[in-house]
């Protein structure tokens, strides 16, 4: 490792003079061990090295028990050197004492097995195979973050039940869980006894299941069982940093991965669960009375580094409760070191990283302390010491000339800490009520039974009808309180004018089916702003109030103040999603529904993310169908990669595949709950390709239509595909292409290429050879010039789509039959969508959207040709103002049909918000009918004047 490079050979022979002569531990250890430190290889104590200088004492004549000991107080020594006189990083220290606790767990089980298997025999799992037992090492041993003086958290769990082999002579049969009881026991005999030697480590099992009263070593399915009837929130917060750190070989073997099966979906709930909120509150406020009582008479114990204000404790609260909320939909933030936490949570804009950064600071300099107050006396303790001469060799070992200075830097750090600590819990951990439901509000009956005359007629009727609901009253007491409050706070920010009266009723009719999943009660009372933005979201419009009872969770989305002015980030959304699968890859969480559970579950986020931005007016329509198009399209290309990763007859380690869209998703026009048309092409000459891909194809469909517990992504309509729906589901490149070009008697109709116009390459791999067949493919028809002066073959697939699309566009079409055929298929579309008498549809009718998008159509397949600018693929309103400028339409025609264009597709989208029918009522929106009616008469009934 870099850290221990890094540190030089250390001579203690003068140690005296050194600054850790100060140390009355470490003038202890070299007045009795002097000999046995020249044991410990220089440099920082790693296992390796700790090995070495077991093993010299071992063969010096020590038994086990006492080589431990005698290790760990050389080790000790080490560390106040490098500690002290040599700035080592924190990680130094910490991994040293880790280290050196799993060393020694793993010799005293080993040790203690030996001897155990004398007497009783091995114990067998029910096939006959040995029964192990794990050492689940938790908290800062879990994390890898011991302090000096630390205590070691331990819980024993062994994997089966059943009995021992018993003797030769065949006696000593004993249960499993009898012969673990006994190597707990001789464990703790080996490491926690304290003997001439002293102690190698002080255990405490207090953690297990049903504590001090619970049995010293438990099988998993007892754990199972715990877990699921009796496991309290606070014991979330324990398993959190919960490690197997012995015995090795179970490790290394891989078996002891079997408990994560276990903890996992414990201490990691399914959906955002801030419930936990009020669990901690409790934990922490008891902590903190405890502290009191501790510092009673004692003023001197409330500098505490760890559990005081302020300190140590808070830093991991802080971060845990992120965790722990979130981590079972964010799966990259489970991880058990406090620093690489605080970053994750960063990373995932749950905390701004200056903070985080703070965090990290104030965590190194407060353990840096603790560790200099546990290396004066070898106790276990985190309270600074009140001599004179103690407190300066702290302050002048971490750098400072004296305690004035190093008195305000742990001032400022605390500080900053309880700041943010307070501010995570909503400011009142210090209030003995909190945490607790407290009577101080009304009961909820009492409150439905006296609905405030103040309150508006159409909230008390509503809120009325709870007085009987059998959800209601089948809440628990403290889900009755939660309620109660939320009440409340609605009512009083709808008598301020906060809120409106519709955004009161919605949450009400919102609240309701979902009041036996409490979190979410919990979520809105403990942050405000996400209540106060729901109200505003409710209030603005009627489906986002439908898209948030499919899809509750997505509420917490509304907690970030900056995600309003943010934009959907394609790369962040794809790499975050790779995060995610990676951290549950780590512990085997990667089946197929978690993947799908997985991406629904952030494009949902991320739809309600523009939902929000765009009910509150921060972006245009045509901005919120950008972002919509762009996530459709990061989640097909992640979508396509994880399938094909699990597709079984692979053949490939990347799919020589491409997805192109037409429709809305081609032309960036996609809207909340658009369905998708896309074509699937291929370019592999492999035999079985054909085969390979069709499967492929059906495998992608099916992950993205088929609904989960978490609901679907989009529905797919493959129609335009080559021969529509008698055809091939995926089809070569090759044979799209000479398709869409009209070579050979299977030919595209004339509907198709108004298709094409709108067609983009969305997904493919971009890197992929063309075969000479296939380069020749790409070739525009006869008479028609190529696209481009460089061979096909030396082009991507995607610029051999682009290539198709230009040379279908720009084909030579007699405008006449072309008009004809378009304006007939119009007739179709119009006839397929009746709209009533005296109503204006604002897509079918005369003059509405499809008539503009047929128009331009017309323009794009009859003049591209000849204007190049047609064949980009930008959209219905830049290609009319294109189409102004060429001369193809009348001064201010088709710019006043594009201005038409945009405030229909508006007022559509307000329509759809709100649930209400797209028809209206002239002389409602007549100027832009007239514009779009304008267009059409131009490009269809003049035909001299466009053709």
């Amino acid at each position: 490792m870099p850290v221990t490079s890094a540190i030089p050979p250390i001579a203690t022979s003068d140690a005296s003079l050194m600054a850790s002569g100060h140390s009355r531990f470490a003038q202890r250890i070299r007045r009795r061990y002097a000999a046995e430190m020249k044991l410990l290889p220089a440099g920082a104590p790693v296992r390796a090295t700790m090995q070495v200088a077991l093993d010299a004492l071992l063969a010096q004549g020590l038994d086990t028990g006492a080589a431990l000991r005698v290790l760990r107080q050389v080790v000790m020594e080490r560390l106040v050197v490098l500690d002290c006189e040599h700035q080592a990083p924190l990680v130094v220290v910490t991994r040293a004492m880790t280290e050196l606790a799993e060393l020694a767990l793993d010799v005293a089980m080993r040790a203690s097995r030996q001897d155990l298997d004398a007497t009783y025999g091995a114990p067998q799992a029910p096939e006959g195979q040995r029964a192990h037992l794990w050492v689940v090492g938790m908290g800062k041993l879990g994390a890898r973050e011991l302090n000096v003086s630390s205590d070691i958290d331990l819980i024993y769990v062994y994997d089966h039940d059943g009995e021992t082999t018993g003797r030769d002579d065949g006696r000593g049969k004993i249960s499993n869980h009898e012969y673990f009881a006994h190597q707990v026991k001789a464990i703790y005999n080996l490491i926690g006894d304290t003997t001439e030697h002293g102690f190698v480590f002080r255990v405490d099992l207090a953690l297990r299941p049903n504590g001090n009263s619970g049995p010293a070593a438990v099988s998993q399915d007892a754990l199972d069982e715990y877990f699921q009837i009796q496991g309290r929130e606070w014991e979330r917060f324990a398993w959190l940093k919960s490690r197997v750190v012995a015995p090795l070989d179970c490790i290394r073997s891989g078996s002891a991965q079997a408990l994560r099966g276990s903890v996992l979906p414990f201490v990691f709930r399914r959906y955002l669960d801030y419930n936990v909120f009020d669990s901690l509150r409790i934990l922490h406020r008891q902590i903190r009375e405890h502290a009191a009582k501790r510092c009673a008479g004692h003023p001197e114990r409330a500098n505490d580094v760890k559990m005081s204000r302020g300190g140590i404790r808070e830093i991991e609260f802080t971060v845990q409760l992120l965790q722990v909320v979130r981590g079972g939909q964010f799966p990259e933030l489970r991880t058990r070191p406090t620093v690489d936490a605080l970053q994750r949570v960063a990373t995932a804009g749950l905390m701004p990283q200056d903070t985080a950064d703070a965090l990290a600071r104030a965590y190194d300099f407060l353990r840096k302390v603790e560790h200099r107050i546990q290396y004066l006396d070898d106790q276990q303790t985190h309270v600074l010491p009140t001599h004179d001469g103690d407190l300066a060799w702290i302050a002048q070992t971490l750098g400072y000339s004296n305690c004035c200075p190093f008195l305000s830097e742990l001032d400022t750090h605390r500080e900053l800490v309880a700041q943010e600590f307070d501010k995570l819990l909503g400011g009142k951990t210090d209030c003995k009520g909190c945490g607790k439901t407290a009577s101080t509000p009304p009961q909820l009956d009492e409150l439905l039974e006296q609905l405030s005359s103040q309150w508006p007629e159409q909230f008390r009727a509503r809120l009325a009808l709870w007085r009987g609901h059998p959800r209601v009253l089948g809440l628990r007491e403290d889900a009755r309180a939660r309620l109660t409050r939320l009440v409340q706070r609605t009512a009083l920010w709808l008598k301020e004018g906060k809120v409106s009266e519709a955004a009161a009723v919605r949450i009400i009719d919102w609240i309701e089916p979902l009041l036996r999943r409490e979190s979410y009660l919990a979520l809105l009372l403990e942050r405000p702003s996400v209540h106060e933005r729901l109200l505003r979201l409710l209030g603005a419009a009627k489906w986002p109030a439908r898209y948030l009872l499919q899809h509750p969770g997505v509420i917490d989305e509304l907690a970030s103040d900056a995600m309003l002015h943010e934009r959907f980030d394609a790369a962040a959304f794809t790499r975050e999603l790779q995060q995610r699968l990676a951290a549950l890859k780590r512990t085997g969480e990667d089946d197929e529904e978690t993947c799908l559970n997985l991406l629904r579950r952030a494009h949902h986020a991320e739809v309600f993310r523009t939902l929000a931005r765009d009910v509150e007016g921060m972006l245009t329509v045509e901005q919120v169908a950008d972002d919509l198009s762009a996530l459709a399209e990061a989640v097909l290309k992640t979508t396509t990669g994880w399938c094909w990763q699990r597709l079984k007859n692979r053949h490939r380690e990347t799919p020589q595949f491409a997805i192109i869209a037409y429709g809305k998703l081609g032309g960036k026009e996609l809207g909340y709950g658009s369905d998708l048309d896309i074509v699937f092409v291929y370019e592999d000459e492999h035999e079985q390709a054909p085969e390979v891909y069709a499967a492929f194809v059906r495998k992608l469909i099916n992950w993205l239509t088929i609904k989960t517990g978490e609901g679907d992504l989009f529905e797919i309509d493959t129609a335009l595909r080559p021969n529509g729906n008698s055809g091939l589901l995926v089809t070569s490149f090759e044979a799209y292409a000479r398709y869409q070009q009209q070579r050979g008697s299977n030919t595209a109709w004339t509907w198709e290429h108004q298709a094409m116009t709108r067609a983009r390459f969305v997904l493919g791999d971009e890197d992929v050879a063309p075969t000479l067949a296939t380069a020749c493919a790409a070739l525009p028809p006869e008479g028609v010039p190529a696209c481009s002066g460089r061979p096909s073959a030396a082009l991507s697939l995607r610029q051999r789509f682009d290539q198709v699309r230009e040379a279908v566009i720009t084909a030579p079409r007699d405008a006449t039959a072309l008009r004809h055929e378009i304006v007939a298929m119009r007739e179709k579309v119009r006839a397929a969508h009746p709209v009533r008498d005296g109503k204006f549809d604002v897509k079918h009718s005369p003059g509405g959207m499809v008539d503009a998008e047929f128009a331009v159509q017309f323009l794009v397949l009859s003049q591209a040709r000849s204007h190049a600018g047609l064949i980009d693929n930008v959209g219905n309103i830049a290609l009319l103002q294109r189409a102004e400028d060429y001369g193809l339409l009348p001064p201010q025609t088709g710019q006043a049909a594009a201005r038409a264009y945009r405030e229909l597709r508006r007022v559509q989208h307000q329509a759809r918000l709100n649930e209400e029918p797209t028809q209206v009522t002239p002389p409602a929106l007549q100027a832009e009918r007239d514009a779009v009616l304008a267009l059409w008469a131009h490009v269809f009934v003049a035909p001299d004047a466009s053709a």
